[in-house]
This record gives structure tokens, C-alpha cells and sequence, in this order.
């Protein structure tokens, strides 16, 4: 049970952070007729159910169901909400108008402060393609797709997010949606003006990663168009690149490793080390790639017998003594990271096996958007917020068990010591 600290700092967090999402600012569609609920309540009914750990819209319209007396008058949400007014509200609404709600977000997280790299001299943000299945499809925000003969047809929602992977909380900062028409290499282009429209005024990141799937000239031209430095993975897409990056780094020994660092995961031992090269001589049109990067890991057992050995390489704009070798490792460990947020979105906050909504692949898409808000104000608290590396290092399933029961249990004189501490106004 979370103490009366715990709660304040839940309170108030989900206050101020949902407050600074500005979902009033979202257009309702609805019809005026027969609208018993304000667009804003809903969004922060949903959101405040994700945070808690609610797996579908019936599990939500429990959560404020069971909300005590002071949270809801804390967080405006008066009374149960039901399941089927969640449903048909999120049916209306346009999933691009709810993505600026994210960028307000991080635009106050950015003004407080709370996004500075984490040893980096700047920012990087990494890019990367992910997917979830639907029992329908439009061939809009759901492309069509079976799984083989004989098999029922699916849709696959896809998304391009990006991550800021040199913070410690690495928060989502921007969602797209990967059209059915094309691939992550061809839409490359698109995510990246998304996202320098919202963020290119400040001085939030100075580097772009993605992994192989967007490596390319153009998108490399893309990067540095908007003076920004790119590391991309490095595989047969670009079999140039690649042959000279493995005849250059591919032989040289671990002695010769720039950094290694070593993990413990389970029982066994995760050993990577970087190789770096400065490049001299580049193929035509790739006049900006400055430094070309192999990453060798190797897993051994507890008796040092290896178990898995692999060489990913990797290219950049950035000039190899920008960094120490120690940094590359970093950003490189960082763009995995992107990884880590797509598997907390599926283990944590359930969005491959529970999308809420599947008959409309719109809404689907719409509660994307939602959970990841919801991932980015509960990884901003536990990795920011939280002052202790014990609850910074809480898992996540605890972490909203722990939002859940501060709902349920908060009380007045939680609130009243909150605004009197935090001056923060209730939110009724």
C-alpha cells in the first residue's frame, strides 16, 4: 500500500501532467445532442485508467468506478464512466488532433527541465516502427494482411515512435502513423518534419537514430538537411556500406575495442565492445558520413562458455572525436532503448494483446496515442520525479499497482497537504 507520500507525489503528478496535456484543446466531434460528458473528462478518464492499469474500456469504467471521493473531485471525474461513452467518444475523435496533447507534455517536461541527456554532451532521439494486430482492417491506419492460406484476414496498426533515448526516463516525445501504402524506409521523411514541426525551435536533440530499415542516401540527406547528425544500423539494404565497414572493422581483434562493457542478465554475462573508424573514404553522395561503428556481443554462460556471438555495425555523420568511445557506446545502448519502450507498451501497458478497441482501426490508432502519453507521464515520474534509485528502479507493474491503490485510497488531507506543499488547485 502506497504511503501518504507516495500519494501526494501520485496525486499530484497526475494533476499537473495531465493539466499540462491541454485535452480540452482537443477537437470533439461529437454531436451536441444527448452529450452528458466534457471530451477532456473522457481523455483524462482513459488516461488515468491506463496509468492504473486498466486492460480494456470495461476494466476503465471500473477504475472510475472505484476512484474515492477526493480523487475524483481531484481529477474532475465526478462519477462512473461507462464503458460505452468511452467507446463512442474515442470513436470520434481525430486521431491528429490528440498528438499535440504528447508534444504539450514534453514541452513542459523540456521547460522544467526534466529532459536533459543523461551521459551525452546533447540530446538524441531514436525512431523506430511498431506494429499491433486488429480482427479489421481499412487499409488506412490499418493495413491488410493474413497469415497464410486459409488464415482470417488482420489489420496491422503501425507506428513510427520517437523516443528520447539520451534521458534516463526515455519518454515518447512523438507518435506517427505508417500508412499501409509504404514502408518505415519510405516514411522516414515524413516522421522526421513530424517531429522537427513540434520540437525543431529548440535545442531538445541534436542527433536522429533509426536502425537499418531507414538507412538510405536520402534519408541520410534528410537528417542533415535540418543540420542534425544521424547514426543508422547498417545491413544488407546498403551492401556498399556494409562490405567496407566488415573489411575495415570486421577483423579486428578485442584488444583493439574502443569500450567494452560488461552485463549481467540472469545467469549469464553480456559482453559488447565498440570498434570505431573514422571514414576517409566514402561511396558518391555520402560526402556528411563521418564515422562508421561495429558493435561485438558476445553472451556467456556462468562457466565463460559463450552461448551467442553477433556484429551489428552502424554509420554516422558525427565525427569520431565528438565522443569518447565510451559516449558512442552510449547512444548506441540508447537506440536498443527504443526497443525497451516498445516492450513496455506491450508487457506493461498490454497494447499488442489489449487494444481497448478493434472493430475500428481508427480509435485503435487514437488509444495508441493515448497509451503512449500514459507511458511518457509514468516514465517521466518513476525516472525523474522519483528521488530514490530504489523507486526510480520500481518494475513497472508495481509501479501501477501503486497508481491504482493511491486512486482508491486517497483521502482530503492528502490533497490539502499537496496544494498547501505544491500550490496546486484542484482540478473539480
Amino acid at each position: 500500500m502506497p504511503d501518504a507520500r507516495m500519494k501526494r507525489r501520485v496525486a499530484g503528478m497526475l494533476a499537473t501532467r495531465l493539466d499540462e496535456a491541454h485535452f480540452d484543446q482537443v477537437r470533439d466531434d461529437r454531436g451536441t445532442r444527448g452529450r452528458r460528458w466534457q471530451l477532456e473528462t473522457l481523455l483524462v478518464a482513459v488516461l488515468t485508467a491506463m496509468a492504473a492499469g486498466a486492460r480494456s474500456l470495461a476494466e476503465a469504467e471500473r477504475v472510475t468506478e472505484s476512484l474515492s471521493r477526493a480523487a475524483r473531485r481531484w481529477l474532475g471525474i465526478e462519477r462512473r464512466v461507462p464503458d460505452t461513452t468511452l467507446r463512442d467518444a474515442l470513436c470520434t475523435v481525430q486521431p491528429r488532433f490528440l498528438v499535440p496533447c504528447l508534444h504539450s507534455l514534453i514541452l513542459a517536461a523540456h521547460r522544467r527541465k526534466a529532459l536533459q541527456p543523461d551521459q551525452l554532451p546533447f540530446g538524441v532521439v531514436s525512431l523506430d516502427g511498431k506494429g499491433f494486430a486488429l480482427p479489421s482492417c481499412d487499409d488506412g491506419y490499418a493495413q491488410r494482411q493474413t497469415k497464410g492460406e486459409g488464415q482470417p484476414l488482420v489489420g496491422l496498426v503501425r507506428t513510427i515512435t520517437a523516443t528520447l533515448t539520451s534521458n534516463p526516463a526515455r519518454p515518447c516525445i512523438d507518435v506517427s502513423p505508417l500508412p499501409a501504402s509504404t514502408n518505415e524506409m519510405g516514411w522516414f521523411h515524413f516522421a522526421l518534419s513530424h517531429l522537427m514541426e513540434a520540437y525543431g525551435h529548440l535545442d531538445l536533440f541534436r542527433m536522429v537514430t533509426y536502425d537499418a530499415g531507414a538507412c538510405s542516401l536520402a534519408n541520410a540527406h534528410a537528417v542533415r538537411g535540418y543540420k542534425l547528425h544521424y547514426l543508422f544500423g547498417l545491413k544488407g539494404s546498403q551492401p556498399t556500406l556494409l562490405q567496407g565497414a566488415q573489411l575495415w572493422l570486421g577483423g579486428l581483434a578485442a584488444e583493439q575495442a574502443a569500450a567494452q562493457t560488461e552485463d549481467r542478465v540472469g545467469d549469464s554475462t553480456v559482453v559488447r565492445r565498440i570498434y570505431l573508424g573514422a571514414a576517409t573514404d566514402a561511396p558518391e553522395g555520402w560526402d556528411h558520413l563521418r564515422t562508421v561503428i561495429r558493435v561485438e556481443s558476445e553472451t556467456l554462460d556462468a562457466r565463460g562458455r559463450r552461448l551467442a556471438y553477433e556484429n551489428r555495425y552502424f554509420i554516422s555523420s558525427l565525427a569520431r572525436d565528438r565522443l569518447t568511445a565510451a559516449q558512442w557506446m552510449s547512444v548506441i545502448r540508447g537506440h536498443w532503448g527504443v526497443e525497451t519502450t516498445h516492450q513496455i507498451l506491450d508487457t506493461a501497458l498490454l497494447e499488442d494483446d489489449h487494444p481497448w478497441i478493434e472493430s475500428n482501426p481508427r480509435a485503435a490508432y487514437a488509444l495508441a496515442i493515448l497509451r503512449r502519453i500514459a507511458y511518457t507521464l509514468l516514465a517521466l515520474f518513476r525516472s525523474v520525479t522519483q528521488r530514490s534509485a530504489l523507486r526510480r528502479a520500481v518494475p513497472w507493474k508495481h509501479l501501477l499497482q501503486d497508481i491504482f491503490l493511491t486512486l482508491v485510497t486517497l483521502a482530503a488531507e492528502h490533497l490539502r497537504d499537496l496544494r498547501r506543499r505544491a500550490c496546486l488547485p484542484a482540478r473539480a
